[in-house]
């Protein structure tokens, strides 16, 4: 089940930005134009999901930061919207959620920048048909019970928590459970550590690890469940070759760690532990780990992967991202033309022109209701 559409309404410098998005999205442009609001907004639904809105929100400084920085009519209500739509393409179902935040009223049980929840509803469509299986307002928030009606939910919500990230653990209604089960997998990969005692150079626990941590902090456990649980190396190796000029991975079978080193050709005895790479040869190698992992998120978006690399790590970095967009979704902020470029030559995405317009993030040859505008 696949992200088939995204919305976002007064977050920060977005004003209005609707799109659908297809298994790769590349977003380009240059600093400060707000392609790392639209990454975070998409942050948002998957914190929606697992109940870390507020956590999140106050992490980027809290409502009076997050809210659109631009003007508002005397009328309209000071709300973030964040809209999301997951199609199953076997089943044609569409699931859409939508979400709107505000600040806290003056006389409430929150905190001064917290984010309260105004509106929240999760829906299925099958067909033409669209069918509310939860339903939150201000008042009270309603559930659709295996009767097939909607009955108040008695259990007590914060107004700094999402419905969707506490019904869901109770079992109350399927469609609920699946739609937060995919959205919490997603995976968002903002930039790693790499200085010495960064999480990406340190002995992993001897478990097996499927997909890799937000902060890298698996990248070892990551690595060898790669090498000796799937026990097909061919991608990584080719990565690893390609990227650091020839070099090989050595990961024996973890016993009380998990551990990995290097062979460089020119010195074909002499292993290299990961403290001895570069910055960029360790942030490469993570995303090797986020891109190859055993078991692929749902969704995997990266905002500027490109850091720190040297310009030559571009073209096998972007035959990393191609891989992986043929088993999952990907979503790529850069302002790397090149990589946008080699993206578009390996995949056919064609890279979305993000600018900014008067104070505003804007998608080039986008509507605000997600139609295209012939050039």
């Amino acid at each position: 089940m696949r992200l088939h559409s995204f919305a976002v309404h007064r977050y920060r410098s977005l004003q209005a930005i609707r799109m659908d998005l297809g298994p790769v999205e590349v977003f380009c442009g240059a600093n400060g134009v707000g392609k790392s609001n639209l990454y975070n907004a998409m942050r948002l639904v998957r914190a929606a999901a697992v109940n870390r809105l507020a956590l999140d929100i106050l992490s980027e400084g809290g409502m009076g930061s997050a809210l659109w920085s631009g003007t508002y009519r005397k009328d309209e209500k000071r709300r973030i919207r964040l809209e999301a739509t997951l199609r199953d393409d076997e089943t044609a179902m569409d699931f859409h959620y939508r979400l709107e935040i505000g600040q806290p009223p003056p006389v409430s049980a929150g905190f001064l920048h917290e984010p309260h929840v105004k509106e929240e509803e999760l829906s299925v469509t099958i067909g033409t048909r669209r069918v509310p299986v939860l339903v939150r307002d201000r008042e009270n928030t309603r559930i659709r019970e295996a009767h097939g009606r909607l009955e108040r939910y008695e259990g007590e919500i914060l107004p700094s928590e999402t419905a969707l990230g506490l019904v869901a653990d109770e079992g109350r209604n399927p469609e609920v459970a699946l739609f937060r089960r995919i959205v919490g997998r997603w995976r968002f990969y903002h930039g790693f550590r790499t200085d010495p005692q960064s999480p990406l150079r340190r002995p992993g626990f001897a478990a097996s690890a499927p997909v890799l941590d937000e902060d890298g902090s698996n990248l070892a456990a990551v690595l060898a469940t790669v090498a000796h649980v799937s026990e097909d190396m061919t991608e990584l190796d080719r990565a690893v070759g390609d990227a650091l000029e020839g070099a090989r991975l050595i990961i024996p079978p973890p016993v009380d760690e998990a551990r990995f080193e290097f062979r460089m050709p020119e010195f074909p005895d002499r292993p290299f532990s990961v403290r001895e790479l570069s910055d960029g040869q360790m942030r490469f190698l993570a995303l090797c780990g986020a891109l190859l992992s055993y078991r692929l998120p749902p969704l995997i978006a990266l905002n500027e992967p490109e850091t720190s690399l040297h310009p030559d790590m571009l073209p096998p970095l972007a035959r990393l991202i191609a891989a992986a967009a043929e088993k999952t979704q990907v979503w790529v902020v850069t302002h790397s033309t090149r990589l946008a470029d080699e993206l578009a030559a390996l995949t056919g995405a064609r890279p979305r022109r993000v600018v900014k317009v008067k104070g505003e993030t804007r998608i080039a040859g986008l509507s605000l209701d997600g139609s295209r505008i012939d050039p």
